[in-house]
């Protein structure tokens, strides 16, 4: 399979495993997985073809439970599901990307999760870069995780790594680049 093939068949998934399952007849257990033979028929690939995109995402967006025959988003949803995540201690300092359309209101309201479950954080300023640059020249942000936490907001770390929180204050936030 090719990288537009891969790069085609992973944001259908992130549209019907995060967003509306419903939309290809699929329905999501409360902890977000769905039933792998469903999912090939409504989106016409193979098994092969998902293990790849599964197997090769770079940012592990997806995961298979340990039979193997569901399958799930890391995190992201916009719809209701409970992924199940601890609350963890984060690293003193995360990180967040933007862009500059978004700084004042950012740096005026602190990070809010719209229309997900959870404001994304990375543990290094390289993702946060990454995940910037998806909409134009990235802004670094960082993230007093350690006071943030010492403050009583909560953290959790999803399977491929990203830290959730609810929302970061303003006071949380500097802008590092």
């Amino acid at each position: 399979m090719n990288e537009k093939q891969m790069i085609r068949i992973s944001k259908r998934l992130a549209l019907y495993l995060r967003h509306d399952p419903a939309a290809i007849g699929l329905t999501l257990t409360p902890d977000g997985w769905a039933p792998v033979d469903a999912l090939l028929r409504a989106l016409a690939i193979t098994r092969e073809q998902l293990d790849e995109v599964v197997e090769t995402n770079n940012k592990r967006r997806f995961a298979f439970d340990e039979t193997g025959t569901r399958i799930r988003a890391s995190q992201g949803h916009s719809v209701t599901v409970d992924l199940g995540l601890a609350d963890a201690t984060p690293p003193e300092v995360l990180y967040h990307g933007t862009v500059a359309k978004f700084l004042d209101a950012i740096l005026r309201e602190g990070l809010r999760p719209m229309n997900r479950h959870a404001v994304h954080l990375s543990a290094t300023p390289d993702t946060a870069r990454t995940v910037g640059a998806r909409r134009g020249k990235p802004v670094l942000l960082h993230v007093d995780a350690a006071a943030m936490a010492a403050a009583g907001h909560a953290f959790q770390v999803s399977a491929n790594g990203v830290w959730l929180t609810e929302s970061v204050p303003p006071e949380y936030l500097h802008r590092i680049d």
